[in-house]
């Protein structure tokens, strides 16, 4: 390592270059859905500022098929990084060592000339991991965010920790780093008829679109199985959806994946209110649950990633924030601020999750006093204005308490 690094501080360090036109260049983002969302600002400007270079795109097989048919990127290339996410891991199965040297051969052979890191460099076996990622392509510009750890790269992106930026905005940074200009800073996902039609009868069935009870509310009590700590409580949830239905009537449909079916039984079980409800639990494609919440008034869920396909298809969110940091993972809405409510606590302890440079603690504190002591009125005011602003509330002109 220490050759390594000596043989590093004599190699040209630059804080932007610019690529020839036609020229070949690899993303590395290997991380879920929702955090893939975030980078489509600054594939898009790639591909802008690019017209003729080819780009690939390195991901995970969850994520895998989010932007599949989307004319920015020329081809996506699949890794599972989750085979070599911790030491443990590979020890116990060294076999995974050669599934990831299968993966050097077309990166060698891609021929890229820059290597883009849309990554923190926040821990030590992440760091080595991508380093040996970055250097397998052979591309002459290895370019991402620089915490003091980014001594393999040669284009370097200042990073001044988790929330002095949003996300989106650290990977248009880099984009920018090799001459990428940035003109629409939205989210975006490719969505065809074919998703969009199975969309339309999960969410009218044999019904008419224009006789279909509104608003239509989609919420989303779940958050993935990284931090299920990221989750408000599912009476909360319950309580949010008899307030609204009560004072505005509608429909309410449960979105999330298979695996929170049961979740979403419980919800329905404490309903009160009589409101139309259903549960659309692993249902469709992680495309057509985007056409769904491209279908609905408002989308109100936790921090995890349907909160930024909602975004993306500009349906109105309330987010609901705890132990993340919400200035980096918030719905990332560019120029449209109308589109998204954020509602969290302001405690002294908060964010425990993504704070500066560490990574922090992903299942929070013992108490999680940032997401318990959120009560239900806070984000159904939040829902109140979202769908007031955007022309959806149907009910009374005022309320009580706002």
């Amino acid at each position: 390592m220490n050759n390594a690094l000596t043989h590093e501080t004599t190699e040209p360090i630059h804080s932007s270059i610019t690529l020839a036109p036609d020229a070949r260049i690899l993303v590395v983002k290997l991380a879920g859905l929702g955090d893939l969302l975030l980078a489509t600002p600054a594939l898009r400007a790639l591909r802008e500022s690019y017209p003729r270079a080819r780009i690939d795109l390195l991901v995970t097989p969850d994520s895998a098929s989010l932007l599949k048919g989307w004319p920015v990127i020329d081809n996506i290339i699949v890794l599972d990084k989750y085979l070599f996410d911790y030491p443990q891991q590979i020890i116990k199965h060294p076999s995974n060592l050669k599934r990831l040297a299968d993966i050097f051969k077309p990166l060698r052979e891609g021929h890229y000339d820059a290597v883009l890191l849309f990554h923190h460099l926040t821990l030590r076996f992440g760091r080595l991991k991508h380093q040996a990622l970055m250097r397998a392509t052979g591309a002459k510009w290895r370019v991402g965010l620089d915490n003091g750890h980014g001594w393999f790269l040669n284009v370097r992106v200042k990073d001044e920790g988790f929330g002095t930026m949003h996300e989106a905005e650290y990977n248009m940074a880099v984009a920018a780093a090799v001459g990428a200009t940035v003109h629409t800073p939205k989210l975006e996902i490719p969505l065809n008829e074919a998703e969009r039609e199975a969309a339309r009868e999960l969410v009218y069935g044999a019904s008419l679109p224009e006789a279909a009870p509104h608003p239509i509310i989609a919420l989303h009590p779940g958050s993935g199985g990284y931090s299920t700590a990221r989750r408000w409580a599912p009476e909360r949830f319950a309580q949010l959806a008899d307030t609204l239905y009560k004072e505005t009537g509608g429909q309410l449909l449960l979105v999330g994946g298979p695996e929170e079916v049961e979740l979403h039984q419980q919800i329905m079980s404490q309903l009160h209110s009589g409101i139309p409800v259903r549960s659309l639990a692993g249902k469709g494609n992680i495309k057509v649950a985007t056409a769904v919440l491209e279908l609905a008034d408002l989308f109100i869920g936790n921090d995890a990633g349907l909160a930024h396909l909602a975004t993306a298809v500009e349906t109105p969110v309330v987010a609901i924030f705890g132990l993340t940091n919400y200035k980096a993972w918030g719905p990332y809405t560019g120029d449209r601020k109308d589109l998204a409510t954020i509602v969290h606590l302001d405690l002294p302890c908060m964010p425990c999750f993504y704070r500066g440079h560490q990574l922090g603690t992903p299942e929070g504190c013992a108490t999680r006093d940032c997401l318990t002591q959120l009560g239900v009125e806070p984000v159904a005011a939040a829902a109140r204005r979202m769908l007031r602003l955007h022309g959806k509330w149907h009910g009374a002109t005022s309320t009580a308490t706002e």
